[in-house]
């Protein structure tokens, strides 16, 4: 059966298209949680937006301006010290957020529960983030800074996000107090996670590796009972140096104890590992996009 193309072609101006217009989401769904929740809760959960609230509470100016004046020398530094990696997303990203944060300045306040705020406002960022992701684009600010700091510093890049992140919540405690902090640390964790669901999903799969002497048996149920493919890798003992068979096979959560019964019902001394993976693409699971 011949294979079906993809509805929208990588590349191609209609791709181009949607991966702009999944920016222009993102960045509104960002700027709409940001008024909403945090700014008006003086919650500051790091990057130039918490910077902003900070500077909204000394100087009275308007996040959005601030987001622009930080945004833009930013990207300006970055291409120059890190070359044209960044593209002409990372530039529309970095103008177009803090335009989406000043269009929805008007929006109403929902709660003035600052555990609430930390909460919606986290999930609220990280769904508009990961959607951002998802077009494969970026809001600019403290994440192309961090870059900066990662080449020339040698720290991970991971610990450099983690180093500004901490510097602007470390100055909301000075500026607000501690307990604002604290909040924006929930805030911070919440995006996080909140990213990892929108880039994964939820459908969670466990992948098993199966060694055993009834390695026929065994491909047989899976294949047949179970209904699912395997691959087979060539590997040997390291005690005995034999050579052995493991069988690879991905299951859905609700699989995973009928593939257990299985297995066990053909061989009750099968060696079987069991991870988490948290994408799979492909048939019998997620379609590539």
């Amino acid at each position: 059966m011949p294979r079906k193309e993809p509805r929208i072609r990588i590349g191609s101006p209609s791709h181009t298209v949607f991966e702009y217009t999944l920016l222009i989401i993102g960045s509104l769904i960002m700027a709409a949680s940001f008024n909403c929740f945090l700014n008006p809760n003086q919650i500051a959960t790091g990057g130039v937006s918490g910077i902003s609230t900070i500077v909204q509470h000394i100087t009275n100016l308007n996040p959005a301006i601030t987001q622009w004046a930080l945004n833009i020398p930013i990207f300006l530094l970055a291409l120059w010290l890190l070359g044209g990696q960044f593209g002409v997303k990372a530039a529309v990203g970095s103008v177009i957020f803090p335009l989406c944060v000043l269009l929805t300045s008007h929006l109403g306040v929902p709660t003035h529960n600052p555990l609430l705020a930390a909460v919606y406002g986290g999930m609220g960022v990280g769904l508009g983030l990961g959607i951002v992701f998802r077009g494969r684009g970026s809001t600019g600010g403290l994440g192309l800074a961090a870059q900066i700091l990662h080449k020339y510093s040698g720290l991970s890049l991971g610990f450099s996000v983690a180093v500004f992140d901490g510097l602007v919540i470390i100055s909301s405690a000075l500026i607000f107090t501690p307990e604002n902090a604290l909040y924006g640390m929930i805030g911070l964790f919440v995006t996080t996670k909140t990213i990892d669901i929108v880039q994964l999903g939820f459908n969670y799969a466990k992948v098993a590796f199966i060694i055993s002497d009834h390695t026929d048996a065994i491909r047989k149920a899976i294949l047949y009972d179970l209904d699912r493919g395997l691959t087979e890798l060539n590997g040997s003992g390291g005690f005995t140096g034999e050579s052995r068979t493991v069988m690879m096979v991905v299951v859905k959560q609700n699989e995973v104890s009928r593939l257990k019964t299985l297995v066990q019902s053909v061989d009750p001394q099968a060696f079987v590992i069991l991870s988490e993976t948290n994408e799979v693409l492909g048939e019998g699971f997620k379609k590539h996009a």
